[in-house]
């Protein structure tokens, strides 16, 4: 088998979880699919190499937490529009809980590396030391880029509650 057709069949095994995981880092369809392009064109050039990894999957998976990071440092996104307005959760089981279509704005809007930590532990259930591997970082700061995010999100999450609580939208 050739690189091409091999690279190929990777893309087509792989297509939909490494999508999933870009559009949960990028926040927006069309961020998720800028965000893979751009992945897969580093990964289909250099695919001689990551081939014959043990962990291909993984290693393009990081490829994509970092391609996030390093596009965020480049210059600020501001805001981003969707495509769709959130899904209702009214009649929803989870809504005592986290009203997830109020979570999810407060997670995008998280900085690109607390974002991802964030995605890829609760939403992708690495270990921290999974997540430093991924991102290439020390545990360390997996940690505190963790305990930043989830103080970041009770903040807002407070503020819309004290919101609701005195009548505003």
């Amino acid at each position: 088998m050739n690189v091409d057709e091999d690279f190929a069949e990777f893309v087509s095994a792989r297509w939909a979880s490494l999508y999933r995981l870009a559009y949960l880092l990028a926040a927006s369809h069309s961020g998720a699919e800028d965000l893979l392009q751009t992945t897969l064109e580093k990964a289909y050039v250099n695919w001689g190499r990551i081939s014959r990894m043990e962990y291909a999957e993984a290693y393009v998976r990081r490829m994509l937490a970092n391609g996030l990071v390093s596009s965020r440092r480049r210059a600020w996104v501001g805001e981003q529009p969707y495509e769709h307005l959130p899904e209702s959760a009214e009649n929803s089981v989870e809504l005592p809980v986290v009203d997830r279509s109020l979570l999810w704005p407060l997670v995008c809007a998280l900085p690109a590396r607390q974002r991802a930590v964030i995605v890829l532990r609760y939403y992708e259930d690495l270990s921290e030391a999974q997540i430093a591997e991924v991102l290439g970082c020390a545990p360390g700061t997996v940690k505190s880029q963790s305990s930043a995010a989830i103080a970041a999100l009770r903040r807002a999450l407070a503020a819309v509650a004290t919101g609701e609580a005195v009548g505003e939208p």
